[in-house]
Parts: structure tokens; C-alpha cells; sequence
């Protein structure tokens, strides 16, 4: 008798109860939703659709514009050699927990660091003010008024936002943003594209030996893989491990390494392949809407916003001028956040966007600076077109060295630890880096030819 309540209590025991059942009952998939996605995805995102800025569209139209859909092919060549170049950039900021300028300052000479600075504040400060007077002109074409107000109030804008918002709520402000590209998608709409022709283009090139073919593809190196995407991504990776109490640098906490390198391998991915669309979405519009008519003299992206109009249409010249204004509100932080991060960085200052002002004085005093002479700059006789192209000499001749110390520290030990970038990442960093030298030999042969 015992043994027969023995048997029953056990059978009892193992039975599952109703509370039981609800616990192991699967929970249902949650439904697709844009938001959750858009969250799953970080710094690689925002830095591959800040590479869109008002003067990169400017870039992409004018290609577009003066060798139609031939050019397309560029955008395919990119795409592999900015991903790899991004995502080593990402790799040593998280695995390090710090930025190219503060590892450069721990490893390598000052002159050097102090010349990496110097040059990269220069250029993005530069090109602040070439996308705020594109932003300013755009704005004008929507709706009138005084540029000069409109460059006051994005500039102002952008800065505050930067010093004093609350750091995840501006970093969700930038995702939603990189929203406004699909402006250039929804162009393509209303103009009328010869598919098989920009097909042919894009996967079958087709060179044109002259200065003018080879100068546009420098433009569009330069405009793809400018240093000011290293510095933030890299930076940024440190600053969300920072801002994370559970995450801390790789070389000091090994666990979860892999699931870090994944993340940020689909995040870099993503937000260059969404890049490099947008900017082929661009050229295939101009193509369409402005070669084909033989309208190439296009110099700015304003100017090929209003050159729309009369062979595209008023609407695709008002969605082609609201994605220059959201690109230039990306953008513009991105740039002054970089050179502030590079010289915070450098000199070991308090750094990140994280950090109450007060905590990070110097920081948020060099972000302001680099916009303020950015506004500043539209307030001369200097023109923007010439800004532009001394801009992209210096980014030029500043992604090659900053280039070459990134793949230098990828397989530094003393850097990576046991972290060092192998295999086909390696090798593709460095292929893009040589496009980098080729691109910047080609320029200055073009200079003084």
C-alpha cells in the first residue's frame, strides 16, 4: 500500500499542472515591426547614411548629370572596400574602447596624431559649410526666404541638439532621419529611367579614357570613403560600451566577442549597401532626368534639385530638395561630432555625447567650434564649389595615412590583443586602402597636369 502511494505521489509529481503548461507554452513570434528594427541597428547604420550629405549628393548627381548611367558600376566597386574599411574601423573601437584619435595618441608620435587632427577638423569644417549653404538653398526652393537665416537656424539647431539632448534619444533622432534618403528612391519614380541601360551600367563598366571620366571617379572614392566615417564609427562603438555598464572594452572582457563582431558586421553592412543605394538611386535619377536631355552642368545638389523641374516634374524636385534638408540634419553632426571626438580623443579630454556638458567641456566646446566657423563660412565670399574641392583634396590626402595607421593597429597585438583582424577582412582593408592611394595619385596627377 505504501509502495502503490509511493508510485502515485511520484506520478503526481511528474504530472505537469495547468500553471505548468503555461510555462512552458511558447510565447507567440512577435509581429515585424520597423521600430524594433530600426533600434537593432547602431553606428554603422547612421555613419553609412551621413556618407549621403548634401555635398555627396551633389557628387553623385553631377556624375550622374555629366556620364549617365555608365557610372553606375562605381557604386558596386565601392560597396565591398567601404564595408571592410568601416567595419575594422568599428572592430578597434569596441574591442579597444576607444577612438582612432585615442589610440593613435597612445601607440604613435603627437606630430603625427597632432597632423591627423589638424586635417580632419579642417576638412570636416569645411564641408559643414558646404551642406549647411545646401541645406539653406534647398530650404529656399521649398518655401523662399533668406538662405543666410536658414544656415543660422540648421546650423544653431544641430549643435544644440548635440550638447543638450539626452544622448539615446538623439542617437533614435539620427536613425529616423537616415529615413529621409528614401527621398532619392522615391525620385527615381518620376523619372523616366531606361532600366536595361542602368543595369548595363551598374554591373558591366564601361571606361572612358579622359580627364574628366577619371577625376568623377576620385570625386566618388573621395565621397564614399572619407576619414570623418572612420573616426565616428569607431568612436561611436566606444561610446555606446561606455554609456552600456554591461558591456566593457573586448581586450579587457572576452566574453561575447563573437556576438559583438556579428553585430557589428550586419550593422556596417546594412549601413553601407542602404548607402550605396541611395547614392546609385541618385545617380540614375540625374542620369535619367538630366543626361539624357543633356542637361550635365550640374555643380550642386540645389542645382539639381531645381534642374528637375522642368524634365521630372515639381514633385521630384520638392522630394529631391527634403532629402537634401534631412541628409544635412544627419550629416552635420556627424562631421562636428568626429573632429570633436578626434581632438578630445587626442588630447585625452573627457569625450562622448553620453556626458552632461559640464562633464565634457573641452569636448563639446571643439563640436561647437567646427560648426560655428561651418556657419560661419557662408557668411564669406568664399565659394562653395571651391570649399568643396579643397575639402575633398584633404580628405583625400588625410584617408590615406589614417587608413594605412587603422590597418597598421588592426593587427597590433599590443592594440587588438587577441583580437586582431585576419583573413579576408584584412586583405580587403587593405585593398581599399590602395584604391585610397591610387584615387589620391590620380587627383594630384589631375592638379598639376
Amino acid at each position: 500500500m505504501a509502495e502503490r502511494n509511493k508510485s502515485n505521489s511520484k506520478h503526481h509529481a511528474n504530472k505537469p499542472t495547468g500553471g505548468d503548461k503555461k510555462a512552458t507554452k511558447a510565447k507567440p513570434p512577435r509581429p515585424f515591426r520597423f521600430r524594433d528594427a530600426l533600434k537593432a541597428l547602431g553606428p554603422g547604420l547612421i555613419t553609412g547614411a551621413s556618407d549621403d550629405d548634401p555635398s555627396g549628393i551633389g557628387t553623385y548627381s553631377q556624375a550622374g548629370a555629366q556620364l549617365g548611367y555608365g557610372i553606375g558600376w562605381t557604386m558596386l566597386l565601392t560597396f565591398p572596400l567601404m564595408a571592410a574599411i568601416q567595419e575594422i574601423s568599428a572592430r578597434v573601437g569596441r574591442v579597444t574602447g576607444h577612438g582612432i584619435a585615442g589610440n593613435v595618441s597612445r601607440h604613435y608620435s603627437l606630430w603625427l596624431l597632432n597632423g591627423v587632427m589638424v586635417l580632419l577638423f579642417i576638412a570636416n569644417t569645411i564641408n559643414i559649410g558646404a551642406d549647411l549653404g545646401a541645406m539653406a538653398d534647398a530650404t529656399k526652393l521649398l518655401i523662399g526666404g533668406h538662405s543666410i537665416f536658414y544656415v543660422l537656424l540648421f546650423g544653431v539647431t544641430s549643435v544644440v541638439a548635440q550638447i543638450f539632448l539626452d544622448y539615446k534619444r538623439y542617437v533614435a533622432v539620427l536613425k529616423w532621419l537616415t529615413l529621409s534618403l528614401f527621398a532619392y528612391v522615391a525620385a527615381l519614380a518620376f523619372a523616366k529611367v531606361s532600366w536595361g541601360e542602368a543595369l548595363a551600367g551598374i554591373l558591366l563598366p564601361q571606361l572612358t579614357w579622359s580627364t574628366e571620366y577619371f577625376t568623377t571617379i576620385v570625386a566618388i572614392l573621395g565621397t564614399t570613403i572619407s576619414p570623418y566615417l572612420f573616426f565616428w564609427q569607431a568612436s561611436q562603438e566606444a561610446e555606446d560600451q561606455r554609456v552600456d555598464t554591461h558591456k566593457r572594452p573586448l581586450v579587457e572582457k572576452h566574453y561575447g566577442a563573437r556576438r559583438e563582431f556579428s553585430r557589428i558586421r550586419a550593422d556596417t553592412i546594412i549601413g553601407m549597401a542602404f548607402s550605396n543605394l541611395i547614392a546609385l538611386s541618385i545617380i540614375v535619377t540625374a542620369a535619367a532626368a538630366l543626361h539624357v536631355s543633356g542637361k550635365t552642368d550640374i555643380q550642386t545638389s540645389a542645382e539639381a534639385a531645381e534642374a528637375l523641374r522642368p524634365i521630372a516634374g515639381a514633385f521630384a524636385e520638392v522630394i529631391f530638395a527634403l532629402g537634401i534638408v534631412g541628409t544635412g540634419l544627419l550629416a552635420i553632426p556627424v562631421l562636428a561630432g568626429a573632429a570633436a571626438y578626434a581632438v578630445g580623443e587626442g588630447r585625452r579630454w573627457p569625450v562622448g555625447l553620453a556626458r552632461k556638458p559640464k562633464e565634457a567641456a573641452a569636448f563639446y566646446a571643439v563640436l561647437a567650434l567646427s560648426a560655428g566657423i561651418g556657419i560661419a563660412l557662408n557668411f564669406t565670399p568664399i565659394n562653395p564649389i571651391s570649399a568643396l574641392y579643397w575639402s575633398a583634396v584633404i580628405n583625400g590626402v588625410l584617408a590615406v595615412p589614417v587608413m594605412v595607421l587603422l590597418m597598421l593597429m588592426a593587427r597590433r597585438r599590443d592594440v587588438m590583443g587577441r583580437f586582431v583582424v585576419r583573413g579576408r577582412l584584412y586583405w580587403l582593408g587593405w585593398l581599399s586602402t590602395s584604391a585610397m592611394v591610387l584615387s589620391v595619385v590620380a587627383m594630384g596627377v589631375g592638379f598639376f597636369v
